[in-house]
């Protein structure tokens, strides 16, 4: 198995360890900001329809179960808000729900790496599980244009995550963006707990690709010094 194996540790243990730090800490700015109150009074739901009015966007608002299972649906044209956020006036609902918009107005502007990510997805969905098959047959068959083929085949996650940080980050700033035009947020107070919200929901992406390379890394060292060892 791969976790019995000291050298998938070394690659996968730092990874491991900056991916829990950042689960820390987006639920600690999460956790803190949904308890400070926006001056505006306003709920998610209320930010989102104001924000829909005031970019001309032809969308729907629905609330979901969960919590930060927020995010927006570019088929059906639906921003979902996670119950949360959808019902709290709270900064961190604010923040939360700019984003999504962020995304929508991505999709209303057919920004290139949504596209690409979108269009990635069908092929990271088999690659993911055809491309370890592929890397172990090979191996144990000795085939290694095989689990080089495996390889490329699972490189498909470490693109998709690359491809996934642009669509973030640019989503976020049309965030602050948004709600600064639209005064919904004010003060200092205000926009510090937004920036945090935000900057910590940018560290999981960071860290999704952070593993995803590291991962990758470790089938080609693997890959690699099976090769070396059939000259």
């Amino acid at each position: 198995m791969l976790f019995l194996d000291p050298t998938y540790l070394i690659f996968m243990l730092p990874a491991f360890i900056l991916m829990l730090i950042a689960q820390g800490y987006v639920n600690g700015a999460y956790r803190k900001w949904s308890q400070v109150m926006a001056l505006s009074r306003l709920t998610g739901a209320q930010v989102a329809q104001r924000l829909i009015s005031a970019s001309g966007l032809s969308i729907n608002v629905d609330g979901v179960r969960g919590k930060l299972t927020d995010n927006y649906d570019p088929r059906q044209k639906t921003l979902h808000l996670s119950e949360g956020v959808y019902n709290s006036p709270s900064v961190a609902a604010l923040a939360i729900t700019a984003h999504e918009m962020g995304h929508a107005m991505q999709d209303r502007d057919g920004y290139f790496p949504l596209k690409l990510r979108a269009a990635l997805v069908p092929a990271v969905n088999i690659g993911s599980y055809l491309g370890w098959i592929l890397i172990f047959i090979g191996m144990i068959f000795r085939i290694a244009n095989l689990s080089w083929l495996g390889v490329l085949v699972f490189s498909g996650g470490a693109i998709f995550a690359l491809a996934t940080l642009p669509v973030e980050l640019n989503a976020s700033a049309r965030a602050k963006q948004l709600l600064t035009n639209s005064g919904m947020i004010v003060g200092d107070d205000e926009r510090r707990g937004v920036n945090n919200v935000l900057n910590a929901a940018a560290l999981t992406y960071v860290a999704g690709l952070f593993a995803a390379v590291m991962q990758l890394l470790y089938f080609v060292s693997l890959v690699g010094g099976m090769s070396g060892r059939r000259r």
